[in-house]
């Protein structure tokens, strides 16, 4: 395994990369090297990239556990500077990495490619089988970048604001305590809609009903529809049904003063606390993800191919 040099601020590149000179693209990835298939398509990736005369960079710490050559540049922390000067971000990996990247796609502006090395991996544009299609589509720049829309989270105590985070798929108000209910009160556009007992309540975009919302019971919608959804989870209520509104409105969810105290979880990565009586308050976010798109399936397509659905017998439109 060959040694790199890592460095928290700038990136150093070493030995072969100096001598032939500093590439005029450079890629990010990164990947999930807790799995040997991720181990192992990474190493195709850069391969097929560092042929075709990309540079390549990754985070240090997945540096050790990847057979890579010195070329490869290095950085210690996944912060916005990390890559500062790439084209493109590539994401290896589930769910759980892929979101991982969209933090640092949304914070750098630089588009996300995710290939998906889990099982659903809505947010992934290709498969473990497609590896050499990817490096064949950013070599040529035979992609195309799409915004997707995330939600900016306020969370106020006491007339005071005590947190704020994004989102790109939920924000999640839920329960602590499994033995009781968390009771909350739901707004939208400063008017009371209705309130309940439940575990919790999810806010999510489009991008995200396809994740925790739809397990709560949700609908499937399109990426391109921009709109905001509220789903109930579990809530004891003649009136818990998933609310689909305007992008442009504010979403607020009230946490009882009598009730025990709530959780906020943004795309299952970040947490804090909800004290009795606090209010988060959920709106379109200020700054987009950037994903890159190999390929101009419909969505439709990619939703039955995700989830295996049904369509045998299916005809088409009359000709």
């Amino acid at each position: 395994m060959t040694d790199h040099a890592a460095h928290s601020g700038n990136v150093e590149r070493s030995g072969s990369a100096e001598r032939a000179g500093t590439p005029e693209r450079t890629v990010f990835l990164l990947a999930h090297t807790g799995r040997p298939a991720a181990i192992r398509s990474a190493e195709l990736v850069v391969q097929g990239l560092l042929r075709n005369g990309l540079g390549v960079r990754v985070l240090a710490a997945e540096a050790e556990d990847l057979p890579l050559p010195r070329s490869v540049e290095t950085v210690i922390d996944a912060t916005p500077d990390a890559v500062d000067g790439c084209e493109l971000l590539i994401v290896l990996g589930g769910d759980g990495t892929l979101l991982r990247g969209a933090e640092i796609s949304r914070a750098s502006g630089v588009p996300m490619l995710g290939v998906n090395l889990g099982r659903v991996g809505f947010l992934a544009e290709a498969e473990r089988d497609d590896l050499d299609k990817v490096v064949d589509r950013v070599v040529t720049r035979a992609y195309q970048v799409e915004e997707r829309m995330t939600l900016d989270v306020v969370v106020h105590s006491n007339g005071d604001v005590v947190h704020t985070d994004w989102a790109l798929n939920e924000a999640a108000v839920q329960k602590v305590s499994p033995e009781r209910m968390l009771e909350v009160v739901l707004e939208i556009d400063g008017r009371p809609v209705t309130g309940f007992g439940c575990d919790g309540i999810v806010c999510a975009t489009p991008t995200g009903s396809t994740a925790y919302a739809f397990s709560a019971g949700g609908p499937v919608v399109w990426p391109e529809v921009e709109a905001l959804l509220m789903v109930p989870i579990s809530a004891h209520a003649l009136f818990a049904k998933p609310l689909v509104t305007s992008p442009d409105s504010v979403l607020a969810v009230e946490v009882q003063p009598h009730t025990p105290h709530g959780v906020l979880w943004c795309d299952g990565r970040r947490t804090v606390e909800l004290p009795a009586g606090a209010r988060v308050e959920v709106r379109r976010g200020a700054v987009p993800v950037r994903l890159a798109r190999l390929h101009q399936a419909s969505f439709t397509d990619r939703l039955v191919a995700k989830f295996a659905l049904p369509v045998q017998g299916w005809r088409g439109a009359p000709h």
